[in-house]
Parts: structure tokens; C-alpha cells; sequence
């Protein structure tokens, strides 16, 4: 099977997540339920659906001749395609087919650069005048958003058909709610990387090639219905269900995911008088509080409490993590069968290849193997952090190294010098956030970390962002001041800002200061549309694969071209400029 057909199997992961935490559902899918198929492209054959069900003898397969899931008509069956929804959005994250994945997110921006060692789906991301119709990394944006998109659409059509009966009206809202988060998170990708986009709101039965763009104030009212509904039914975070042996799910989506994804998209609609009351709502709900100190795996080693935060066994809400919004929780495939959907790059992107120096040996305090895919730019390096900034410390960014091979004894314990071409790839300075040394695999094809999607660090900055845009200044630097004072041991004679200090850029630079190595930088450049000044203002000077032909056609990504050709029965128009 390859990643692609992974990628669509969600009933899958569901059988695993319940498998692991003792839920009544993984009995009721062994008995009932085959792995679903489903398969959505536009202009194509759209869908491909397969679902199989097994009575008393597991050889005794009944097909399906329908495109909707056979899971669907009791609760079980519709908690385990939710659970299913999970497991597609980590698709998007741990996709390996293509290792620069990670790549095309941060480089050519104004935070990071290709190295030598890129791999390819990123070069048109820093050399833009490559980036054509038929660009790799477009087409799998499109591709896994929509079918998330006819995924949701498929529950949330059920939860509305009169037939199904086994569900509480409650039961249906609260199941919808879910879906319609999905769908809004998958609708705000692509708005954001593609402008207006076609809306799909019911589940496709049969090929379909006479899609058309909706405009973007449409592809906006269906995100903000989905997740104005979603607010209104999602469990508080403390009253998401527990599994069978009490422990709360954590990682299912709640009130607070949907109010975040609202407020950043009411900034990227320009409406920041209806983003700051739901941001200030995640605040001021006492739910959530920022980590200030040490707690978890880890704390016998040193390090401070930011780092923390980003051990491996630490992210979790139920391992501590008090900021945690969103973490969409991955385990390691060798413990648990289908832990995680492939092997997700990011600390092969991330990390620096090391390896390569004489005398270096690979381990967990160095954060596992690295290959170096990417740099951090010299202007995060040496101008973005203020002295004392705790987020610049040696624990999160790594600008040191000693030797650390026992073996090469003339050169163990000694620090490693900066020379060549080294500071570029194999000891550049990098973030610690993705480091993870997994003993059993050593060579580090894969990486088991969760993503932590969302946490209260963010909702501030969004905040500020709110703040900033009506012109509330005083309010929107109180705001990046909660961040700074978490940030400067010395706060407020360091680290302080006013409201003379507070500007777009500096916001933005706070970002990074704070979320580098998490947020999609090139997806909030283009959803504040400022990637052509700031990466040209700040990046332009790399030694390196530099940046070349960035215009403001590169605020959006292109349509991919196969989906414009196959199709067939209507127009499925371009974006200017490609």
C-alpha cells in the first residue's frame, strides 16, 4: 500500500487509537468493519469509494456498491470516521514521499533558506520563477484538503439525513461539530494558499468535472458558519470523553480549537473586531495558562521550562503541557501498529547533519540525526532575539556543539569549530524543537513527535495582531508583553515593549521569536500578505540557494494544472500570473 492509499484509510487509525486507549469501539470496527477507501480529486474521477463489511467469518466479505461509509448509522461507527478525520490531517504532516515537505513551508521566506542538501519539492519555493501549475507541492495541498473536505462532508451529510435515528440530537450536533471543524480547517488551507476555491458541501457520488471557483467572500462564509457552529457544540476541553479506562481525549477537537481557527480567519478576512472576542474568550476561560516552569520528562537535564514544552512526552495536555491547545498526538509504529501514517521529516529538515563531522556521533542530547535540509536565515540568527530572551537560549537554539565520539579521543569533549561550509548544513544553528532520538531507529528515517498545532503562545500573537489592526495599540503590546515577560527572567528592565513599538513587522517578528520550527511561516506571510517585503527585506543574502523571482503573484499558490485539465465541463480558472 502507498501513502497515498494510507492517507485515505481513516478508519484505520481508528482502529488503532481505540485499540490503545481501551475504547468499546475497537471491539464494534473488528466485528463490523473492512478499512474504508476513499478518494476525492477534482476534475477527475472524484471519488472512488470502497467499504467492506465481515459478520462471523473474517474471509466473508460483503461489498459495498456506494459511496458512503458503511460505519456511518450508529455512534460507534460515526466516532470511528471522526477518529478517521485525525488521522488524514496527520497525512499532511508526516508526509515522506516527498522529504523537503517541511522545506516548502519555511524557505524562501524571511526565516529560512535551502541548503545543498535539498531535496526537490522545495526549490520552486525559494526559486520562484519555477513555480508553474505543475508544482508537486500545490497539488498535494489541493489534493489533501480536499479530500478532507468530501471525508467531512460525508458525516456531517449524515448527521442532517432524517435516517439516521440512532443518534440523540445531541449525539448529531456534537458529531457535526466535529466534521464542520475539519471542514472549516480545510476550507482556511485552501482560501489561504489559493484564494476562492470550489465549495463542496455534500459528499460526491459519482464523478464530477464542472467544478467552478466560488469567490473568496463565499469560501469565508462557509468557514465561519462551520465554525460559528462548531463553537456553539464542541465540548470545553475539560468535557471532551474519556476513553474506557477515564482518561480524558485530549487530542479530540474542542470549543477552543474552533474559536482559535476563527479568530485567525477573521484576520485574513480583514476582520479583526470579530477576531479579538475569540481569542480573548480562549484567554479569559482559564482553561489554558503558559508554561513558566520546568515540569515533565527531562527535568533531571538541563534545560528551562520553554524547552520543555517540546520534549517528546511533554506536549501533551495529559503530560502537563498547560498551553496546549491543539496537539495532534502521533506514536511510534514499531509500539503501537499504525501509530503514525509515514515518516514525518521535520527533524531531518530541521536538524543539521551532524553525522557528517568527524567526531560526532548521533544521540539523543544532539536531538537524533538531522540531515539539514534547511537553514535558519542570518537574520533570525543574529538580529531577530533581544539578550536574556529565554527562547534564544542554548536549550532552543543550538549554536554550540562539542565532540561527542568516545572513540576519537584526541577530539572528544572538545568544542566543534565553525568552519567552510559547515555553519550552512552540518553544524548550522538550529531549533531544538523538533529533536527526538528514537534508540531503535537510529539511522532516523522516521520521527514519532506530536504536532502541537495549537497553543496559548499563538492566541496572544493573534491577539496583538487583533489589537494592532483597530488600532488599539496600548492593548495589543499588554498582549506581546505576557509573551515577553514569559520570555525575559529581567522583565520588565529587559524585554518590555510600549505601544510606540508596536507595528505589523514587529508582531510578525515576535512570531517567530516564539514559533519558529512550528507555525507555517509561509502560510502566515501569505495570509497577512507581506512575504515579498519581509523575505526580500530580510532574506535576500543567502550564501546559498537565494531567493529569486519572488513577486506578489507568489501570494498565492497556482492551481494544479491536472486539475484544470481533467476538468472537463467547465472552467476551472487559473490563478493571475501562472
Amino acid at each position: 500500500m502507498n501513502s497515498y492509499e494510507r492517507a485515505v484509510l481513516p478508519v484505520a487509525m481508528a482502529l488503532s487509537l481505540y485499540h490503545r486507549t481501551g475504547d468499546p469501539v475497537f471491539q464494534h470496527l473488528l466485528r463490523r468493519i473492512l478499512p474504508m477507501k476513499a478518494y476525492i480529486k477534482l476534475g477527475a474521477l472524484a471519488l472512488l469509494g470502497l467499504a467492506s463489511a465481515c459478520k462471523s467469518d473474517f474471509l466473508a466479505e460483503k461489498p459495498y456498491s456506494s459511496y458512503t461509509p458503511v460505519t456511518l448509522n450508529d455512534s460507534l461507527g460515526t466516532d470511528a470516521s471522526l477518529v478517521g478525520l485525525y488521522n488524514h490531517v496527520s497525512t499532511i504532516f508526516s508526509y515522506a514521499d516527498q522529504q523537503g515537505w517541511p522545506s516548502v513551508w519555511q524557505v524562501g521566506t524571511d526565516v529560512a533558506n535551502a541548503t545543498a542538501n535539498q531535496q526537490g519539492i522545495e526549490i520552486p519555493y525559494y526559486n520562484y520563477a519555477l513555480l508553474t501549475p505543475t508544482d508537486g507541492a500545490a497539488s498535494f495541498t489541493w489534493n489533501r484538503n480536499y479530500i478532507l473536505v468530501n471525508l467531512t462532508n460525508i458525516i456531517i451529510n449524515s448527521m442532517d439525513s432524517p435516517t439516521m435515528t440512532s443518534l440523540s440530537t445531541g449525539g448529531k450536533a456534537r458529531a457535526s461539530a466535529e466534521a464542520r471543524f475539519f471542514r472549516a480547517y480545510a476550507y482556511n488551507n485552501l482560501a489561504t494558499c489559493f484564494g476562492g476555491v470550489p465549495i463542496l458541501t455534500q459528499a460526491l457520488t459519482g464523478p464530477k468535472t464542472d467544478f467552478v471557483r466560488a469567490t473568496l467572500d463565499e469560501v469565508n462564509k462557509l468557514i465561519v458558519d462551520d465554525l460559528t457552529y462548531a463553537v456553539a457544540n464542541l465540548p470545553d476541553i475539560e468535557s471532551v470523553r474519556a476513553n474506557a479506562g477515564g482518561a480524558k481525549l485530549y487530542g479530540r477537537a474542542n470549543k477552543f480549537m474552533a474559536m482559535q481557527l476563527l479568530g485567525e480567519a477573521y484576520l485574513r478576512m480583514g476582520k479583526p473586531e470579530l477576531a479579538e472576542p475569540q481569542l480573548q474568550g480562549i484567554i479569559s476561560s482559564g482553561r489554558f495558562s503558559l508554561i513558566k516552569r520546568r515540569y515533565g520528562v527531562g527535568t533531571s537535564q538541563p534545560g528551562d521550562f520553554y524547552h520543555d514544552m517540546f520534549i517528546y512526552g511533554n506536549q501533551r495536555r495529559s503530560q502537563g503541557n498547560t498551553e496546549a491547545i491543539w496537539v495532534l498526538e502521533q506514536e511510534n509504529p514499531s509500539v503501537v501498529v499504525g501509530g503514525i501514517t509515514n515518516n514525518p521529516q521535520q527533524r531531518r529538515v530541521w536538524g543539521p547533519a551532524y553525522y557528517n563531522i568527524v567526531g560526532m556521533s548521533l544521540s539523543d542530547s544532539t536531538g537524533g540525526r538531522g540531515i539539514g535540509r534547511l537553514r535558519l536565515s542570518n537574520w533570525v540568527l543574529y538580529e531577530l532575539y533581544g539578550s536574556g530572551d529565554v527562547r534564544n537560549s542554548q536549550y532552543n537554539i543550538r549554536r554550540r556543539f562539542i565532540y561527542n565520539d568516545p572513540s576519537k579521543t584526541a577530539t572528544f569533549g572538545k568544542v566543534v569549530p565553525y568552519t567552510g561550509t559547515d555553519t550552512l548544513f552540518s553544524i548550522a544553528p538550529h531549533t531544538t524543537k523538533w529533536y527526538q532520538y528514537n534508540p531503535t531507529d537510529a539511522f532516523g528515517f522516521a520521527m514519532i513527535k506530536d504536532f502541537m498545532l495549537m497553543r496559548l503562545g499563538e492566541t496572544y500573537l493573534l491577539l496583538a495582531e487583533a489589537q494592532f489592526k483597530q488600532g488599539k495599540l496600548a492593548d495589543a503590546a499588554n498582549s506581546i508583553n505576557v509573551l515577553r515577560q514569559r520570555a525575559f527572567s529581567s522583565y520588565p528592565n529587559t524585554g518590555q515593549v510600549s505601544s510606540s513599538d508596536i507595528t505589523m513587522d514587529f508582531i510578525l517578528d515576535e512570531r517567530v521569536r516564539e514559533l519558529i520550527g512550528e507555525e507555517n511561516r509561509r502560510m502566515t506571510l501569505m495570509r497577512t500578505k507581506t512575504l515579498v517585503d519581509r523575505a526580500t527585506r530580510l532574506n535576500s543574502n543567502s550564501a546559498v540557494n537565494p531567493i529569486r523571482g519572488l513577486t506578489t503573484t507568489h501570494l498565492l499558490m497556482p492551481i494544479p494544472l491536472g486539475e484544470i485539465q481533467l476538468n472537463k465541463d467547465a472552467v476551472l480558472a487559473q490563478n493571475p500570473g501562472y
